[in-house]
């Protein structure tokens, strides 16, 4: 088997490439260290065979840009981009788990809870990246990312665009099938809406195990998308609550305009699921029509565009994938008997050279003794007194004493010329195992692991450093060779001292991040909806006062800041009935008069600040109240 050049290779002069993660249509990904910056990272390398391909190598580029410019905690993040030994590379944040699709097939589907969470961790990579004006486009569950916490990562730009977009490339329309949107099916403009549906059928598929659409081509799954309406998930699963049914299929609405409109409104109803409670009724309006709407068939150009859709690659045990046919029937082939012609004349020669060989040639025949276990010069000395010839080769051995024979041919009573040769194999003493590169900087027990596998015994040592369960030596050194069973010294860092951890609520995002950072702690930001201003801390996972290890994770909850809500038009009202109104939608109300000549103004509501639209609720709205009286205009305290 073909070993990847790549491995244990130094990469761009800075990554030491360990091995290899996985590899897909465009790219191959290895897990490799960074060698300046002492960290374990993902490297995503263009396949050489697209090096030169300009639409590709652009695709790549474009994955490097859009994901760098996104820092979240549930965004797989960029540390790196170049161009290196005739090839293009990212180095990204390497998280230590797997695909959602992994975990699909391997586990099935998903509680219910679960997969509800699972969603609105991308929901909010969603939400972050359709506010800095970027659309995934390639949402599935091939691109969600789950480490062993249960902490989801969207990842692969590749194909993203900022702003709305067509989603054909040099005329093809560019995703992947089951989880294709109708727009992208036909190839017209996609907005944030369109990542949105493509969430809703990975949702489907994590509470169901299966996707909405399946077909025999990538045509007729794209057909579905624009023509089907899906069963809901209950009729998979009966444990998934009619809200969630209403919530996904709102989300696989055919029409952009029936579905949620942004990450926010499609999270707001999956938290209402979390807790029990109902979900908008616009949703269950919306799902209830699409459900019972029936199926319309899509025009013949749709048909004909999706026909252009980029396929994934199909399996290499697949030899045919969209074409099917009906063999001829074959005829009764004639080689068979000619070959079993052959086999018996074949045979008949055989034996007679064999017998020829043992009786014919005239020399006496002797028969073999057994020399295993025996030294190498007793063994050669009992062959050649035979007058036979010995041929020794040295290899290890696990059993066998050093310089004793622990393997001959032919065997013990074997009946052979004189003259014929016996090989003899002698121990050079137990195996030699070379002890591998990259142990250093990774986790004790993978270490352990690794070495216990290969035959040695494994004794740590507790040494200072700040990393705790980290390995920065092993004795003997990487790269040379130990005897198989024998003991390797492993060093471990102890680990960081406490740390007291600061009061960091009420600060601002950067100012929290810089003062935790500033004592070694991790940050790791987590955006909710909250009624403090934007960017203001929240809550701490670790509380102010008590002590931490530097290094470890500090959880900080950040406000997205007051939610937006409707200005209700009071012009027209009398001040009374203004003030009530708008204090009942939630806004406070400060108001200011204004001289009038017309007695039906007086008291009523002439101009209000703002005027309508959204504005932050708790926010103040000021409303000008006509007065039927000379003099300046005059303002009134705040209500």
């Amino acid at each position: 088997m073909a070993t990847d050049p790549l491995i244990d290779s130094l990469f761009d002069g800075r990554y030491r490439i360990l091995r290899k993660l996985g590899a897909g249509g465009m790219a191959n990904v290895y897990l490799a260290e960074d060698q300046e910056l002492g960290r374990r990272v993902a490297i995503k390398i263009l396949n050489d065979r697209h090096a030169n391909d300009e639409q590709f190598v652009e695709r790549f580029r474009r994955e490097a840009k859009n994901a760098a410019a996104l820092s979240h905690p549930n965004i797989v993040s960029i540390y790196d981009r170049g161009e290196a030994e005739g090839t293009y590379y990212i180095a990204m944040e390497y998280l230590d788990g797997r695909s959602l699709k992994e975990l699909i097939l391997s586990r099935g589907p998903a509680p219910v809870n679960v997969a509800v969470e699972y969603a609105r961790q991308i929901l909010s990579a969603l939400r972050f990246a359709h506010r800095h004006g970027i659309v995934h486009r390639d949402i599935k569950p091939h691109n969600v990312l789950v480490d062993n916490e249960g902490r989801v990562k969207v990842t692969d730009f590749g194909i993203a665009r900022a702003g709305t977009s067509q989603m054909t490339e040099a005329g093809s329309i560019v995703g992947t099938a089951q989880y294709l949107s109708p727009e992208q099916a036909r190839g017209t403009d996609v907005d944030p809406r369109s990542d949105l549906y493509s969430l809703g059928v990975v949702l489907y598929e994590l509470l169901t195990g299966e996707t909405p659409f399946e077909g025999d081509t990538p045509v007729e799954i794209a057909m579905k998308h624009l023509s089907t309406t899906p069963e809901p998930p209950s009729s998979h699963r009966p444990d998934i609550p009619r809200e969630l049914d209403w919530v996904v299929m709102r989300a696989l609405a055919k029409d952009p305009d029936e579905r949620y409109q942004s990450a926010d409104e499609m999270d707001a109803d999956l938290e209402r699921v979390a807790r029990g409670a109902p979900v908008a009724a616009q949703t269950e309006e919306s799902a209830t029509q699409i459900i019972r709407r029936p199926a319309v068939v899509p025009p013949v150009a749709a048909a004909s565009t999706a026909a252009t859709m980029i396929a994934p690659r199909p399996a290499a045990t697949r030899t045919t994938e969209f074409f099917e046919y009906d063999e001829p029937p074959r005829q009764r082939p004639v080689w068979p008997w000619i070959a079993a012609v052959l086999g018996v004349i074949v045979a008949a020669a055989a034996g007679f050279l064999i017998y020829h060989e043992l009786k014919g040639n005239g020399k006496p025949v002797v028969g073999v003794e057994l020399y295993v276990n025996e030294s190498q010069n007793t063994a050669v000395q009992q062959i050649q007194a035979i007058h036979l010839n010995a041929n020794v080769q040295k290899a290890p051995s696990d059993n066998t004493q050093k310089g004793l024979v622990f393997k001959q041919n032919p065997k013990a009573g074997t009946r052979v010329h004189e003259g014929s040769t016996v090989t003899i194999w002698v121990s050079t003493g137990k195996p030699k195992v070379q002890i591998p590169q990259g142990l250093v900087g990774q986790q004790v027990d993978q270490v352990t692991n690794q070495l216990t596998q290969l035959g040695f015994q494994v004794k740590t040592f507790t040494v200072p450093g700040n990393q705790k369960g980290v390995v920065t030596a092993v004795v003997p050194k990487e790269g040379t060779s130990a005897v198989k069973g024998s003991t390797v010294q492993v060093n471990v860092q102890s680990g960081p001292k406490p740390v007291t951890v600061p009061k960091v609520v009420g600060e601002q995002l950067n100012q929290a991040t810089n003062d935790l950072q500033s004592l070694g702690f991790k940050v790791n930001p987590k955006f909710v909806d909250s009624n403090a201003p934007q960017n203001q801390v929240v809550s701490q996972s670790v509380s102010p006062g008590s002590t931490a290890p530097q290094g470890g994770t500090i959880t900080i909850e950040v406000s997205n800041g007051p939610p937006q809500v409707s200005v209700p038009s009071v012009v027209g009202e009398d001040q009374g009935t203004a003030t009530s109104d708008l204090q009942g939608a939630g806004f406070k109300v400060s108001s200011q008069t204004q001289q009038v000549t017309d007695p039906a103004q007086d008291g009523v509501v002439v101009s209000q600040n703002p005027s309508g639209g959204q504005a932050a609720k708790g926010s103040t709205v000021t409303i000008v109240v006509g007065q039927l009286s000379s003099g300046t205009t005059t303002t009134t305290p705040g209500q």
